[in-house]
């Protein structure tokens, strides 16, 4: 197997070569002609199950698009996994994950805090049929009961990049799949699926695609969870647009080049914060990492930070709101450098005590020279 840059350029492309062209076709059919009455019947029968077209008609996009495969067999191989299915957002993803364990009759969730708020609250509401039990990584196995269909963890965490030790969560959680979020690391700097989890999940909106222009979800797994969740997203209607597909494919080929150009301008832009008298705290893997997770687990510390103002929400506000060249916005992995405040945009409807600090800033290095991003923090931060 080539080494992980050479497979993220090609991953998926095999086959064009044979095919007599350079890059993937995008195939936009919303239906395709049935070979006939009976074949057509035998091969939505597959397709609305789970399985995959072999051989037969595609019938219809929502149960199968060539061009949504080639991502999804992809970003498979980047993960090691079995196969992977992709929807129209990261939260359709995680909807589909939710389902299958209801309709499994495993309807309660372990959840790792802290999680990305749109997950956190989705669980405290049980609108899917799921109860939910929050706890800590340390506590997952007294958490447990008989109906536990999920564990569901992110690391880094969102939004304070803390990072969790997936083998011993594994560990507590025993037979009961783990769900990793691997949006923060993506499969350049950690693939779940090597340290026990069964599901890992994606908002492809952020790293994957990489230049805030596309929608998308994906969750990689084995062939088992695949065909529950292909039945779950024919069923529901939740397929990934091909024309964001191919986008997110694409994005697959440069991913590396631009999570480590990201990340060296982290680390850069953590040590320059470390420094600043109206900076109480800064959050990234780069300068603290007690478990030893960074070279064990993750290759790299990766390229989120979270940082407290001196001042409190107050203080937190007015930088958000003074900044030039970094983009006050919520979302994340582009390849412009992003700043947002948690507790008042993505975690405002999680409950209170596990809200984040009134005084934390999230920010997602882009492709920038880190000179003027703190250049642009400087003239923000308060003023000694």
């Amino acid at each position: 197997m080539a080494q992980f840059d050479t497979r993220s350029v090609h991953a998926g492309r095999d086959d064009l070569t044979a095919l007599g062209v350079h890059v993937p076709p995008i195939d936009l059919s919303t239906t395709y002609p049935l070979p006939g009455v009976a074949a057509g019947g035998t091969s939505y029968d597959a397709l609305a199950q789970g399985d995959g077209p072999d051989g037969g008609s595609l019938v219809y996009q929502r149960l199968w698009n060539p061009t949504v495969a080639r991502f999804e067999e992809a970003l498979a191989e980047l993960e090691h996994t079995d196969g992977a299915v992709a929807f129209g957002s990261g939260m359709a993803a995680l909807t589909a994950c939710l389902l299958a364990t209801v309709a499994a009759d495993r309807p309660h969730v372990v959840a790792v805090r802290p999680l990305y708020g749109g997950s956190d609250h989705l669980l405290s509401t049980g609108l899917l049929g799921t109860t939910v039990s929050y706890t800590s990584a340390a506590s997952v196995a007294a958490e447990l009961r008989p109906d536990t269909g999920l564990v569901i963890v992110e690391t880094p965490a969102n939004p304070t990049v803390e990072l969790v030790d997936l083998a011993a969560v594994k560990r507590q959680a025993g037979d009961v799949p783990v769900l990793v979020d691997n949006t923060f690391a993506t499969p350049v700097l950690q693939q779940p699926a090597r340290h026990g989890a069964s599901l890992v999940l994606h908002s492809a909106t952020k790293y994957l695609g990489g230049h805030g222009d596309v929608m998308g979800g994906v969750v990689a797994a084995d062939a088992e969870w695949i065909a529950r969740l292909r039945q779950i997203r024919a069923v529901t209607g939740g397929l990934l647009h091909p024309l964001a597909a191919y986008e997110l494919h694409r994005g697959l080929q440069t991913l590396p080049v631009r999570v480590r150009a990201q990340q060296a301008t982290a680390g850069k832009v953590a040590d320059w914060l470390s420094a600043q008298p109206a900076v109480s705290e800064v959050f990234y893997p780069g300068l603290s990492d007690p478990q030893a997770l960074i070279g064990r687990q993750q290759s790299g510390p990766g390229a989120v930070l979270a940082f407290t103002v001196a001042g409190g929400y107050e203080a937190a506000a007015r930088v958000a709101g003074s900044l030039k060249l970094i983009t006050h916005a919520v979302s994340l992995g582009g390849v412009d450098t992003l700043i947002q405040h948690p507790a008042a945009l993505t975690h405002r409807l999680v409950t209170p005590e596990a809200k984040p600090s009134e005084s934390l800033l999230r920010l997602s290095l882009g492709l920038e020279d880190p000179e003027d991003l703190t250049a642009d923090l400087a003239q923000a931060l308060p003023q000694p």
